[in-house]
């Protein structure tokens, strides 16, 4: 590991420690509560946006996953109009639904990409600060090694999101919404048919919107989920995992796939929650909430934040345990999906 002589450009310093890492009062996947130990890391404040993405392709000519035809001999059985450039892409639904079929809200839709995220016709043009999204797991490990950087496990960003509050509900308290303030990017409302806007967006909000966490950290929760590096295994064997519980990476590429997947596409975890997330269907957003999210398969709800692993330097930049209300712009539930195709 390297020491930097200085904080790498807007990012920040998490410090290492020890930390409960998970939740035994919510969705299944999170328990147990486990302790977990993780080394000291420097972390983007925000996602990476599409400006901050569109000079990367700009540089290196990179064509995402979602731009590019799935190959037959990675889908058996695919129908042929589903093997072409596509993305999944959030619908509303204009009645109610079943919410044990998220496919009543996902469409896989041809075109659809990082520049056109809700597919043809769409653009990202007036949108250069918001979180880019369509991104596979190539698509991210290609920016990551190309900035210099890497993706977080899950216990390293856990352990950001908390922002040096142990235990606690939420990124900035138990509170979902104190002094009746919105502290991320969520939806209200009955998710999927209406979607009231009270904090202010309706999709995705420029990064850096509400405020930061107790670390100086924008949007940990809710806007997009956020690729980690980990693959996907239950909490409960963790203790049974071939690493330790200090600065723990994960289950096996093998154990991560689905069995009910007949590509068998390996799955890594997706953290924070998105803009999608409701109280009536995905209370996800949250430090301990965690999905699987097949490696192929880019949405329009799911983006990424980069770390650079380093030793402690000698005067790191002071970072707190308490919950710093940054200046904000005022305001102005999601099942992963399967597979691509």
């Amino acid at each position: 590991m390297t020491t930097p002589s200085s904080a790498p450009a807007a990012m920040v310093w998490i410090p290492g420690g020890t930390f409960l890492m998970g939740s035994d009062h919510h969705y299944p996947e999170e328990a147990p509560a486990h302790k977990a130990t993780v080394d000291g890391f420097w972390i983007d404040r925000h996602t990476v946006t599409n400006a901050e993405f569109a000079r990367f392709v700009h540089k290196t000519g990179h064509v995402t996953v979602a731009e590019r035809a799935p190959d037959p001999a990675d889908y058996p059985g695919a129908r042929p109009d589903m093997l072409v450039p596509a993305s999944t892409v959030f619908r509303q639904p204009d009645h109610r639904v079943d919410l044990g079929n998220h496919y009543n809200w996902w469409t896989y839709v041809p075109g659809a990409d990082w520049r056109h995220p809700q597919g043809p016709g769409s653009s990202i043009r007036k949108k250069p600060d918001h979180p880019v999204v369509q991104v596979a797991w190539a698509d991210v490990a290609a920016y990551a090694d190309w900035a210099g950087k890497e993706l977080p496990t899950e216990a390293e960003w856990e352990l950001a999101c908390r922002g040096g509050l142990e235990g606690a509900e939420f990124a900035w308290g138990d509170e979902l919404n104190p002094d009746g303030r919105w502290m991320a990017n969520t939806w209200q409302g009955e998710f999927p048919i209406e979607n009231t806007s009270q904090d202010g967006y309706e999709g995705t909000a420029p990064v850096g919107s509400f405020p930061a966490n107790g670390y100086g950290l924008h949007d940990m929760i809710g806007n997009v989920w956020e690729w980690t590096a980990d693959w996907y295994q239950a909490h409960g064997e963790t203790s049974h995992a071939c690493c330790s519980v200090t600065n723990p990476r994960g289950g096996a590429q093998q154990r991560s796939i689905d069995p009910g997947d007949a590509a068998a596409i390996p799955r890594r975890v997706m953290k924070g929650g998105s803009h999608l997330c409701a109280p009536n269907y995905c209370r996800r957003y949250r430090p301990a909430a965690r999905m699987p999210q097949a490696v192929d398969t880019a949405t329009s709800h799911l983006g990424f934040r980069c770390v650079v692993r380093a030793t402690l330097p000698e005067e790191p930049p002071a970072a707190t345990s308490s919950i710093q209300h940054d200046d904000a712009r005022p305001p102005d539930g999601e099942d992963p999906v399967g597979p691509r195709p």
